[in-house]
């Protein structure tokens, strides 16, 4: 036999011992997970004994670094240090922990070492020896120089700190149960404004009242060199200030009648909510191209960022004047009044935003009401704005595979970060969709009633509780329909659910048809949006060709499925010409753009885009006839202008 063959039963035992090995291979243990680190003490509503000592030290505006010295109190043992993650306003775990450097402890003067912990970046653990009553923390906060790396924060003339940026805090506690005494140095001969209570000024060092922490991080501190405070309050019992910072003496030129409209604001905030929850508020306004300009709501603050012209080219900012009605709404709806998933113990706590489309949709709403109330846009500009918001949703096909509902977890997906197909994926929809919400909630109760009743009416039921509290009051989705059934009784829970938590693939326009009025478009651009910085439609096509476009010529979005989409143009292209004649700045002066889509109207051939892609000189054609398709909203005769009585001053 060849010594290579093997009997019927020598290969059965070799076929049988491989497939044993097999099985035994299937079978043995393979990786086991690391185990993870201790878990970090839940907050538990006790106090934290002693109080933390904090100062921040705001001289270095060259190179925008905050120096913190904090003095915690503590015990012989283990401790973990937070650094704050989950930020209020902002409802996602954004806290800056990237920016946090030098970190040093020492306790008796002696080096104490700390770990950071190898799951919770957030999170520093420290071993306590015995004998040490204090630690004393030191680090610094590298606040961003630049706009590309991230939120600017601090200039040579102005400091926007947000606490929550400065600060340490031992893990266990509630953060109402930790009580700070903060300390600010301010560069020499710079004002302050924030709603912390003032305990003593020596020179440039402010020291601040003890307060708790979570008030702490709720009350920012702005500073700057050049500084205007004008009074708004309504009466001895509702104390309202504007703080403005500017980059230079110029910006805080404001006219008495932009003063007067900044007061009515107050005035008409006050007649809404028929109640106020803050000892004072302060508006801390900060005029800037230099700082990022943003809005963040507070309980008895707001920090508030814009142009440096804000009120020396008052006419160029008609869009963005809701900033503050917005801001101030949130004293009552977001921090008065809360969702409670969105009330958290501590800041390292996360939250749950699904209520998102009330505490920011209805506080849209009402910024935008609130601030035609004020006469700081007319009943005209705000319908244009109502039109916009809703023309947008019709551009946007995302609204096929997505609910309103998930666009409030936007936020926690993305940090906000820059996404190329938005109108796709879908962005942060709940704040402006939340405004056509709530305007058919709005009109339907005044519809239902005969005009006897409206959305304020609720305002005043469901926020206007426990005046002069500041303690937050939670709520969640049948609270919501059970006040506004007190007010109107309704369907509104099977309304509320279609609108916002089921598939809603169609605009919600009812709040305009139930007002009065009826979404159309035309070639006809409103006269306030032909300049400003906020120029809409100026170079913005979403609703025409379907993209919009930055002054140096480079595409900045487009709409999906739009005719710029199906053409083939994406976003971070730059049109070099239009129809042969060069792009130069678009505007609303001599457009090449806005030229082309009104010839188009006019005859059949399309429009030819000459593009540049990286290193690439394209060619692309795009058939579109349809013209500008400016968004309007359009009277309808035969049913009452509920719509202009909504944005009526209150008297």
């Amino acid at each position: 036999m060849c010594r290579f063959c093997l009997s019927s039963a020598a290969l059965a035992a070799a076929f049988a011992i491989a497939f044993s090995s097999c099985a035994a291979a299937q079978t043995s243990a393979g990786p086991e997970p690391a185990p993870l680190p201790p878990p970090i003490a839940a907050p538990a509503d006790t106090p934290y004994p002693g109080v933390i000592d904090l100062t921040v030290n705001l001289t270095n505006t060259t190179d925008r670094v905050v120096t913190v010295d904090e003095n915690i109190p503590v015990r012989a043992g283990r401790l973990v240090l937070l650094y704050p993650q989950w930020i209020p306003g902002e409802h996602a775990p954004e806290g800056p922990i990237q920016d946090l450097a030098g970190l040093f402890i020492t306790g008796n003067g002696q080096r104490i070492p700390w770990v950071r912990d190898r799951v919770n970046m957030f999170a520093f653990h420290v071993d306590v020896p015995n004998g040490v009553s204090s630690l004393n923390v030191k680090f610094d906060y590298l606040s961003a120089i630049r706009p590309q790396d991230g939120s600017v924060q601090m200039s040579d003339t102005m400091t926007d700190l947000s606490w929550n940026t400065v600060v340490l805090y031992p893990a266990g506690h509630f953060s109402r149960e930790i009580h700070v005494m903060p300390t600010a140095i301010l560069p020499d001969g710079w004002k302050y404004a924030t709603a912390l209570e003032t305990a003593s000024q020596d020179g440039n060092t402010v020291r601040f009242k003890e307060t708790t922490l979570n008030t702490l991080v709720d009350s920012p501190l702005g500073t700057g060199k050049y500084f205007l405070r004008e009074d708004l309050s309504t009466g001895p019992d509702n104390n309202v200030h504007l703080d403005v910072f500017g980059d230079n003496a110029k910006s805080l030129d404001i006219t008495p009648e932009e003063l007067q409209d900044h007061r009515n604001l107050a005035v008409q905030a006050q007649r809404l909510w028929a109640s106020h929850h803050y000892n004072h508020y302060d508006f801390l306004f900060f005029l800037s191209n230099t700082l990022s300009g943003e809005g963040l709501e507070h309980h008895q603050s707001s920090q508030d960022g814009t142009r440096d012209n804000y009120f020396t080219d008052w006419n160029a900012g008609v869009y963005e004047r809701d900033l503050l009605a917005h801001e101030y709404t949130h004293s009552w709806n977001g921090k008065f009044r809360r969702p409670n998933d969105l009330w958290t113990p501590n800041f390292n706590v996360p939250m749950q935003d699904d209520l998102l489309w009330v505490y920011e949709g209805l506080t849209q709403y009402y910024g935008e009401v609130l601030t035609a109330r004020a006469g700081m846009r007319t009943p005209e500009q705000t319908r244009d704005v109502f039109a916009g918001i809703a023309s947008n949703f019709e551009d946007s096909p995302g609204r096929d595979w997505r609910p309103l509902v998930d666009t409030t977890n936007q936020e926690i997906l993305s940090e906000r970060r820059p996404v190329s197909w938005v109108s796709w994926s879908r962005s942060e929809d709940y704040y402006m969709e939340g405004v056509l919400v709530w305007l058919d909630v709005d009109t339907k109760i005044r519809e239902l009633s005969g005009g006897k009743k409206s959305l304020d009416d609720f305002a005043k039921e469901f926020y206007g509780i426990d005046n002069g509290s500041y303690l937050t009051v939670t709520y969640d989705f049948n609270n919501i329909v059970q006040a506004l059934n007190k007010v109107q009784p309704y369907d509104w829970a099977t309304l509320l659910r279609t609108l916002v938590y089921q598939l809603h693939p169609q605009v919600p326009v009812a709040g305009f048809t139930q007002g009065g009025y009826k979404l159309v478009y035309n070639d006809t651009v409103p006269a306030w949006a032909k300049t400003g910085a906020f120029r809409r439609y100026g170079t913005s096509y979403a609703t025409s060709l379907g993209f919009s476009v930055m002054r140096d010529g480079m595409i900045a979005g487009v709409q999906w499925d739009s005719p710029a989409f199906k053409a083939g143009l994406t976003p971070g292209m730059t049109i070099l010409a239009v129809n042969g004649n060069a792009l130069s700045a678009p505007g609303e002066s001599g457009n090449p753009i806005k030229a082309a889509i009104l010839q188009a109207e006019k005859d059949t051939a399309p429009i030819h885009f000459v593009v540049k892609e990286a290193d690439k000189v394209v060619n692309v054609d795009i058939d579109y006839h349809g013209g500008l398709r400016v968004p309007h909203l359009e009277r309808v005769p035969n049913i009452p202008d509920r719509l202009d009585d909504i944005l009526a001053a209150v008297k």
